[in-house]
């Protein structure tokens, strides 16, 4: 009898454990938007010379005298869909503004064709970079997809933002940095 009332102590056991960790996981949030540290903070940006899916040459060096907001993508990563309509609201925005931001987005670890299928799909007519070897994401130090970048008119990193972007963050971010810029 001992062994069994052993047995079921165990098991209640394993089960508040489980349903403790599974009340975390649901009030955890999975994707938060925040300002990530990273060493490229206020240093100039990678060097980034690479094509574009419509196979035009883009070199981030030659941007120059713009904000650069790098979104690095994956089409099948679901935090990424989530943004995307944040996305479009800012590029829509952006195109209007005197002092506009570049929005391009850095294809990570995904086919043109996925990319290209995506895009026709839900839209976004702004430039996306090929990283056909990942040396990109690795110069930025991407730890995962989303994460967005917003690099100043001297070429320096400004921002990291980690995560899936909430509601107004880019816009709210990017108006702080173009202030205090100057």
């Amino acid at each position: 009898m001992s062994q069994r009332r052993g047995a079921r102590m165990i098991a209640m056991a394993t089960l508040v454990v489980m349903v403790g960790l599974l009340l975390v996981l649901v009030n955890a949030s999975p994707n938060p938007s925040e300002n990530a540290d990273s060493p490229l903070l206020g240093q100039p940006a990678p060097a980034i010379e690479t094509t574009t899916l419509d196979n035009k040459q883009f070199n981030l060096a030659r941007r120059k005298g713009s904000w650069v907001v790098l979104n690095f993508f994956n089409s099948t990563c679901v935090p990424c869909r989530n943004e995307h309509p944040l996305l479009l609201e800012f590029a829509a925005t952006e195109a209007l503004a005197t002092d506009k931001a570049e929005l391009y987005t850095v294809i990570n670890d995904d086919s043109d064709e996925a990319v290209a299928a995506y895009f026709q799909t839900f839209g976004g007519d702004w430039p996306k970079l090929r990283d056909q070897n990942g040396s990109i994401a690795i110069s930025f130090g991407i730890a995962k997809v989303p994460e967005t970048w917003i690099i100043d008119p001297n070429g320096y990193v400004r921002l990291r933002i980690a995560g899936q972007l909430s509601d107004g963050l880019l816009e709210e971010q990017l108006s702080a940095l173009r202030s205090s810029f100057g």
